[in-house]
């Protein structure tokens, strides 16, 4: 019966430089999620404000539809040389209507404006995450090429790249 060897010795010799490379890959990885994250969610916050934006451009349409058809009641009766009581009470019930679409325009110009600039700040935010999250994923891979090259070059660059785009994607937390 033949015995059976077991070998206790690896037959690779451990690389504490691979082991490095390993964690230094683990902490690109986890830091790219974490950017990746970051940069749907501000994506989808942008598409959010942008939705609000245009919700709030078409009210400010309908109340301006609805001064205008104020203003044309107005210049009808005008045209039309009607005198009464009843065409003053109706010219000024068309005044108060005006008046108050004229302030709910203005107020819903504003919300529409404020919705505008928070879509472009999260836009512009975004685009910092993206570019973060480029560099970070370029970072990963150049580290991983170590494993296959053993060349110390490629982690070195995937730190710069690494850090290059955690200190982008960083700067999309200042705007």
């Amino acid at each position: 019966m033949p015995e059976l060897e077991i070998h206790h010795e690896s037959g690779h010799a451990i690389d504490p430089v691979g082991q490095r490379v390993g964690v230094l890959a683990a902490l690109l990885a986890v830091l790219l999620a974490v950017v990746t994250i970051a940069s749907h969610r501000t994506h989808t916050a942008a598409i959010i404000h942008k939705s609000n934006s245009n919700d709030a451009w078409s009210h400010y349409q309908s109340a301006r539809l609805k001064y205008h058809n104020l203003e044309l009641g107005e210049n009808l009766i005008t045209v039309l040389g009607t005198k009464g009581d009843a065409v003053d009470k109706m010219l000024s019930s068309y005044a108060d209507q005006k008046k108050k679409y004229d302030q709910q325009g203005k107020q819903i110009q504003e919300e529409a404006q404020q919705a505008e600039e928070l879509a472009e700040a999260d836009e512009h935010r975004a685009l910092r995450y993206d570019v973060g999250e480029g560099l970070l994923e370029i970072g990963l891979v150049l580290s991983s090429l170590y494993f296959i090259s053993k060349k110390m070059m490629f982690p070195v660059m995937g730190v710069i790249a690494g850090l290059a785009g955690a200190v982008i994607a960083a700067t999309g937390l200042m705007l």
